[in-house]
């Protein structure tokens, strides 16, 4: 197979000409938009299939939430290693790996007999997932031209934000009617007709490379990040005495391994060869970014995995109203991505982020007055306060991260936010799912009805992540603007 032109320059005679896609580059880049489109709602849809996958494999909510956090937790350890794939394999070869990979999850999903092999099928998917986004971008970069380059990001942008806010109405409406499985069934004739014009359209972007990769560093960071988003589970099962063991011993090792990963990442950057260069945290902005990062994707993933179990389990909504609570809010975060872009050119990040981070912490402030006589409107005037503040969050933050770093640690910059990502979502939803269990087992031993006693629980989780996200506040105000105007 040959490989896509790259627009390395415009001849003289063109100049004045339109500057276009040609229709191969168009026809890939819509491919891999779809594709991306795809494996990116089906983050989104577990929350709201939550409840019914507990009520017909038997299952509690701290187990139960592993189907996102083990999602989330793959990706982080994917993430870092997609540059060596791709890199490795080329174009093409990377796009049939992560789209086999996705298709065979998700079949592997709708057929699932336990609840083991439903997980296992959601840490397939997110394999696929994981090498999706990295090769989305890195083909963009190489294919379209510097003068609308802009344009094309902004459209996948805007894609991109819109897929997690349709994932959740998606699954209502499909678990009303045919059940869970039918979330995975109607998923896999997309992704494999995306994998099958794939075989016939993708070809490969620049040269193959073959670079090291560390297999002790991989191994090292999923002992860190899973031992602690463990062990924060773990504090929820052992409230209802279903813990196998004490939660103190995988944190620990999670703790252990987390300063061993980055003691070899110090050790291998010397050489350049390290799986997340660290000399990114050199930066002030990006340090700040990172802790802002983690702290937003904590309130809200731990918002979006209680909000449907308290709408379906405690207040008797249906799945598909449940999914409709949701999606304003996410279509909202999704829509003001490009003004918020063109706001943060203007004005800078603190004056967005501010106010931002301010209307999560009273959206948080607000969910935790929830209870079984809330009215519903409430509820969606909370989660979309919640989003329109993620929303001027999340731009000026990736835009004041990587305008601070030099050009070479870009693509770690990147990795490594993208990874804080995941992993903090991960962890929002165990430790909100944990303390949720804390509280409601404690009510329900007190005479509390269940339905009482799991909003009393999710009071407690919100509560403590609106003092959480205020923190983040403090050090919004610390963010600066880059040096020559912000850089995208």
């Amino acid at each position: 197979m040959g490989t896509l032109d790259r627009p390395d320059h415009i001849a003289p005679a063109e100049a004045d000409a339109p500057i276009r896609l040609t229709p191969e580059h168009f026809r890939v880049i819509a491919l891999l938009m779809v594709s991306a489109f795809t494996v990116i709602l089906n983050e989104t849809t577990m929350t709201i299939a939550l409840p019914a996958i507990m009520t017909d494999l038997t299952i509690t909510e701290t187990t139960g939430q592993w189907l996102t956090t083990a999602f989330m937790l793959t990706m982080a350890v994917v993430i870092p290693t997609t540059g060596y794939l791709i890199n490795r394999l080329g174009t093409r070869n990377a796009y049939m790996l992560a789209m086999s990979i996705f298709t065979a999850g998700t079949l592997l999903g709708a057929l699932a007999p336990t609840f083991a092999v439903l997980v296992s099928a959601r840490v397939v998917q997110a394999m696929g997932t994981g090498i999706m986004m990295p090769l989305l971008m890195t083909t963009i970069m190489t294919i379209v031209p510097p003068q609308i380059r802009g344009k094309v990001m902004g459209n996948i942008t805007l894609v991109i934000a819109l897929a997690p806010a349709l994932g959740p109405f998606m699954s209502g409406v499909v678990v009303d009617l045919a059940g869970w499985r039918a979330v995975f069934a109607v998923v896999t004739p997309v992704s494999a007709l995306a994998l099958t014009a794939g075989i016939l359209w993708v070809r490969d972007v620049g040269e193959k490379e073959r670079q090291p990769i560390d297999p002790l560093s991989i191994l090292l960071s999923l002992l860190a990040f899973g031992g602690v988003v463990w062990g924060l589970s773990q504090l929820g099962e052992s409230a209802d005495e279903a813990s196998v063991m004490s939660p103190y011993v995988p944190l620990g090792v999670g703790v252990v391994a987390l300063g061993a990963f980055v003691w070899r990442q110090l050790a291998r950057q010397r050489t350049d060869s390290a799986l997340l260069d660290l000399r990114t945290f050199r930066s002030g902005n990006f340090r700040l970014a990172v802790g802002i990062m983690a702290i937003a994707m904590i309130a809200m993933f731990g918002s979006m995995i209680l909000l449907p179990l308290i709408l379906q389990n405690a207040m008797g909504y249906s799945p598909t109203l449940a999914g409709f609570v949701v999606l304003p809010g996410g279509l909202a975060m999704g829509l003001l991505g490009p003004v918020v872009g063109r706001l943060y050119d203007k004005r800078g990040p603190r004056p967005l982020m501010i106010p931002g981070l301010a209307g999560v912490t009273l959206a948080v402030v607000l969910l935790a007055t929830i209870n079984t006589g809330t009215p519903l409107w409430q509820v969606v005037l909370a989660q979309f306060v919640l989003m329109v503040g993620l929303s001027f969050t999340f731009t000026p933050l990736f835009s004041s991260a990587m305008g601070d770093l030099e050009m070479h640690l870009y693509s770690h910059g990147s990795a490594t936010i993208n990874t804080v990502q995941q992993v903090a979502g991960a962890a929002g939803t165990a430790l909100f799912v944990a303390l949720m269990t804390i509280r409601s087992t404690r009510l329900e031993e007190s005479g509390a009805s269940e339905a009482e006693a799991l909003t009393g629980g999710a009071r407690l989780a919100f509560m403590v992540g609106a003092i959480v996200v205020a923190t983040a506040i403090l050090l919004a105000a610390r963010i600066k603007r880059v040096e020559g105007g912000p850089v995208h």
